[in-house]
C-alpha cells in the first residue's frame, strides 16, 4: 500500500527522501509528506503526488538535516487530504511517525487517549498510534524503543512504522507486522524503505525485518533487532541485493508499463535460464527436485492469489490437470481464509504473488501451515515475506515491476507454472518423452514469438484509438485462454477505467449476449488450437447482433478474418502455451486505450501495486 522512506547518517536526507518516494510512488499516490530535523523539526505534507510535496520545499534551509522520514500514501483511514497525509506528530510535537498498514482497534485506543486529554487533528489510525507511543513513554518513563514495543503489543492490525524523537535525533525506531520494511546498510548510515529501490545506488547490503520485529537504528552502530512480543534480541541477517538501478528506470519508454510489456521476451528468458534444457531433455527446478515426493503423492494442489496472480493460477489449473493429471483448485486469497476451508496434510498450497507481501495471501499461508499443508510459493521479489513463509518455491525472475498493472509478472508466473506442470508430467509419466521434448523446444521459442507479437504495436494503437470512447468491453476465451480473457478485461478496467468483463466464450449465451449491440466491442481469443470451431460459432453469434469484434487469431487464419472487424495475429504454438502469446496484444490494447483517454497508466486511480492490508 503506502510507501515509506527514511534516512539517518551524514548525508543530506532531503534528496534521498524525495527520490526514494518517487520510486515508491507505485505503492500509493493519494498524498505525500516528509519530516526532516535540522535543529528544528520541518514537516511538509500535501494531498497529491511526490512532485507536489517537493514543490513545498522552497526554502533551502528546510531541506537541511541528516535525519528524515517520508511517506507516499494510499488512503485507508481518512480521505486523501493535507491533514490526513503522513507524517503525523504526537501532541507534544516531539514524536514523528510514518505508517503503512491499518490499526484495527484504533477507535478504542483513540477514545482512551481522548479521555486522557489527547486531541487529534486527522481521521487517521496513524495519529492515534503515535500518541499511544507518546503516552507509554510518559506513563512508563521509558525511551522511545521500549515505548514502541509496549505500544505495539496493545494494537491489532498490520503495520510498518518508522518513528523518531526530535529530542534524540541520532536514533530511528522501526517495526513491522504484515507490511514490508527493508534497511539499507552503509558506512555509518542507514536507509529505510518499503522495498530496496530507494537505496540501491547507495548500498547493496540490506536486512529485511521479519513480522513482529523492530529495530533501533543509530549512526555508526550495529542495528539492534528485537522481537516485539518478548523483547528477545535477534541477530541481524544481512543479505546482498540482486537488483540494479537501471532495472527501475524507464529506459527511454514513456511509461513503466510499456517498458515492462516490452521486457517480456527477455524476462521470460531469465525465468527459463538454467531451468529449461532441451538438449538434456530436462526441466531443472530445485524446489520441485527437493520436494518431489510431496508433489507426486499430493492429493491436490490449492493455488491462492489475488488479481492477476489469481488469473495466473487459473491458467496453472489447466496446465497441471491437462499435463500432470494432478487435481487443482484455485482460490481468491481473500475468500480462502474466511470460509473455513478443508485443508489436509497431503495438500500442497501454492501462493502466487508478484510482490510477496499481499496481506490476504500471507494470511492464507498462515492458515494452511496451521492445518499442516506444504507451502510452495511462486513469487517475484527475492527476500519478500511470501518466500520466507513458504517451505519451498520458485522465483519468477521478472525483475522490478513498477507499473501498477501487472504485465511481465503475469507471463513469468504462467511460465513458472508451465515448467512445473511439465516437470511433474514427465516424472509421473503422463506425457511421452517426445511430447516433453517438443514442449521444451516450444517454450524456448516463446520469447522470440512474443517479439513477433510486439511487431503489431502500431496496428494495435489504431484499434485502440478506434475504441477509446467505448463504455463497455466483453472479453471471451475458452480453455487455456479463458483466464487470458479475464486478465485482458482486468487490464482495461485498471488503467483506462472502462467497464470490462471476461467470460468463457460459451457463457456469453447465458446472459452477456443481451448486452451486445453495435456499440459493444468484444475481444475474442480465437486461436487455432483449442475448441476453434466453437469459438467461431460464438463470433458468428456476436456478428449477427452487430457487435464489434476484435479477434486474437493464429497467424494465417482466414475464417475469423472474414467475420471480425479487427484481427491481431499471434504465432502458432502448442495449446497450453497460447496464454503466453495471447495476453501480449491485450496488454498493448489496454495501454494504448488508456493513453488515448489521457489516463495515468503507471498510477491508475485508487490502486496500489502491493496490497498489504485487507
Amino acid at each position: 500500500m503506502c510507501g515509506i522512506v527514511g534516512y539517518i547518517g551524514n548525508r543530506e536526507a532531503f534528496p534521498i527522501i524525495i527520490n526514494g518516494l518517487k520510486r515508491l510512488e507505485y505503492r500509493g499516490y493519494d498524498s505525500a509528506g516528509a519530516a526532516l530535523y535540522n535543529g528544528n523539526l520541518i514537516i511538509k505534507k500535501t494531498k497529491g503526488k511526490v512532485k507536489d510535496l517537493e514543490a513545498l520545499f522552497t526554502d533551502p534551509k528546510d531541506k537541511e538535516g541528516t535525519i528524515g522520514i517520508g511517506h507516499t500514501r494510499w488512503a485507508t483511514h481518512g480521505e486523501p487530504n493535507d491533514v490526513n497525509a503522513h507524517p503525523h506528530v504526537s501532541n507534544s510535537g516531539n514524536l514523528v511517525i510514518v505508517h503503512n498498514g491499518i490499526i484495527e482497534n484504533y477507535d478504542s485506543i483513540r477514545q482512551m487517549l481522548t479521555s486522557r486529554g489527547y486531541t487529534f487533528q486527522s481521521d487517521t489510525d496513524t495519529e492515534v498510534l503515535i500518541n499511544l507511543i507518546e503516552d507509554v513513554m510518559k506513563k512508563e518513563n521509558v525511551k522511545l524503543g521500549k515505548a514502541v514495543q509496549i505500544a505495539l503489543n496493545e494494537v491489532v492490525g498490520a503495520y510498518a512504522i518508522v518513528v523518531f524523537d526530535k529530542n534524540n535525533p541520532d536514533e530511528i525506531v522501526l517495526a513491522r507486522l504484515g507490511s514490508p520494511l527493508a534497511v539499507g546498510i552503509g558506512k555509518g548510515e542507514y536507509f529505510i524503505a518499503s522495498d530496496a529501490s530507494p537505496f540501491i545506488e547507495f548500498t547493496k547490503d540490506a536486512l529485511y525485518l521479519e513480522d513482529e520485529q523492530m529495530a533501533i537504528i543509530k549512526k555508526y552502530k550495529e542495528p539492534e533487532i528485537r522481537n516485539i512480543k518478548d523483547d528477545e534480541i535477534i541477530a541481524p541477517y544481512i543479505q546482498e541485493l540482486q537488483i540494479s538501478l537501471d532495472q527501475i528506470e524507464k529506459g527511454g519508454y514513456d511509461h513503466f508499463m510499456l517498458k515492462e510489456i516490452y521486457e517480456q521476451p527477455n524476462v521470460l528468458k531469465d525465468t527459463m535460464r538454467g531451468r529449461v534444457l532441451p538438449q538434456k531433455n530436462i526441466i531443472k527446478l530445485s524446489g520441485i527436485d527437493n520436494n518431489l515426493n510431496k508433489f507426486l503423492n499430493a492429493d491436490r494442489i490449492i493455488m491462492v492469489g489475488a488479481g492477476t496472480s489469481w488469473h495466473a493460477g487459473l491458467v496453472g489449473e489447466y496446465l497441471f490437470e491437462e499435463l500432470a493429471r494432478i487435481p487443482v483448485e484455485v482460490e481468491y486469497s481473500s475468500e480462502f481464509r474466511y470460509r473455513n476451508p478443508i485443508i489436509k496434510e497431503n495438500d500442497i498450497v501454492m501462493p502466487i504473488s508478484q510482490s510477496g507481501e499481499t496481506a490476504d495471501t500471507l494470511a492464507a499461508i498462515k492458515l494452511s501451515k496451521e492445518k499442516g499443508a506444504f507451502i510452495y510459493g511462486i513469487c517475484n521479489v527475492v527476500g519478500s515475506s511470501i518466500p520466507r513463509e513458504s517451505h519451498s518455491g520458485t522465483y519468477t525472475h521478472a525483475g522490478p515491476e513498477i507499473g501498477v498493472a501487472s504485465t511481465k509478472a503475469f507471463t513469468t508466473q504462467v511460465n513458472v507454472l508451465t515448467m512445473m506442470a511439465l516437470k511433474l508430467a514427465k516424472e509421473k509419466g503422463t506425457i511421452s518423452a517426445p511430447e516433453f521434448n517438443q514442449y521444451l523446444t516450444e517454450l524456448e521459442n516463446i520469447p522470440q514469438k512474443i517479439n513477433r507479437v510486439l511487431e503489431n504495436d502500431l496496428y494495435i494503437q489504431q484499434i485502440a484509438h478506434h475504441y477509446k470512447d467505448a463504455a463497455n468491453f466483453l472479453y471471451l476465451g475458452r480453455g487455456f485462454n479463458f483466464p487470458v480473457a479475464l486478465e485482458g478485461a482486468l487490464k482495461l478496467k485498471e488503467i483506462s477505467y472502462i467497464h470490462a468483463e471476461g467470460y468463457p466464450a460459451a457463457e456469453m449465451k447465458h446472459g452477456p449476449i443481451a448486452l451486445i449491440d453495435e456499440n459493444m466491442p468484444v475481444v475474442v481469443i480465437a486461436t487455432k488450437k483449442g475448441q476453434y470451431e466453437k469459438v467461431v460459432s460464438n463470433i458468428q453469434e456476436i456478428k449477427s447482433r452487430k457487435g464489434k469484434i476484435i479477434a486474437i487469431v493464429t497467424e494465417g487464419d482466414e475464417q475469423v478474418k472474414k467475420l471480425a472487424d479487427h484481427v491481431i495475429e499471434i504465432p502458432e504454438t502448442l495449446e497450453p502455451l497460447t496464454p503466453l502469446l495471447a495476453t501480449i496484444p491485450l496488454q498493448l490494447l489496454s495501454y494504448y486505450i488508456a493513453i488515448y483517454r489521457g489516463c495515468n497508466v503507471d498510477q491508475p486511480r485508487n490502486l496500489a501495486k502491493s496490497v498489504t492490508v485487507e
